[in-house]
């Protein structure tokens, strides 16, 4: 990502620090999947976790909204664990709800994506674990 690859996975301790109201996206209800583990973990770390999939009602005991735009409270990191070609969707829909950080999980890099949010002021981790990275702290 050239010149972008210098601000991406910048700052993850601060950002992990600072934000707390974290959405999901592509959570599953399923404990063997990796997203439900991540999320239960974030979740037990004390951040407020916002599931996003149209899938499901509940997931972790938690409301389950179909997009961003339905969660009613602010979003500070959107959490992607969707492929890499089906990103920027979400990526758009977090700059229009305003969130701070695009995190897209390991294994996940779309850098038209990553630019877009970069370009319109997001913060963005690629190819990160946030369950890694906050264990890490």
């Amino acid at each position: 990502m050239n010149e972008a690859q210098n601000i991406i996975n910048q700052n993850i301790p601060d950002i992990l620090m600072r934000l707390k109201n974290i959405a999901i996206v592509g959570l599953s209800p399923k404990p063997d999947k990796t997203s439900y583990q991540v999320g239960a973990y974030i979740k037990q770390a004390g951040y407020n976790v916002f599931p996003v999939n149209p899938n499901y009602d509940n997931v972790m005991n938690l409301k389950c909204y179909n997009t961003l735009k339905e969660i009613p409270e602010p979003v500070d990191i959107v959490n992607i664990f969707r492929k890499s070609e089906d990103v920027l969707p979400v990526v758009k829909e977090a700059i229009n709800i305003n969130a701070k950080v695009i995190w897209m999980q390991l294994g996940i890099e779309n850098e038209i994506a990553a630019r877009l949010a970069l370009d319109a002021g997001l913060k963005v981790i690629m190819n990160r674990c946030i369950k890694i990275e906050h264990s890490i702290l």
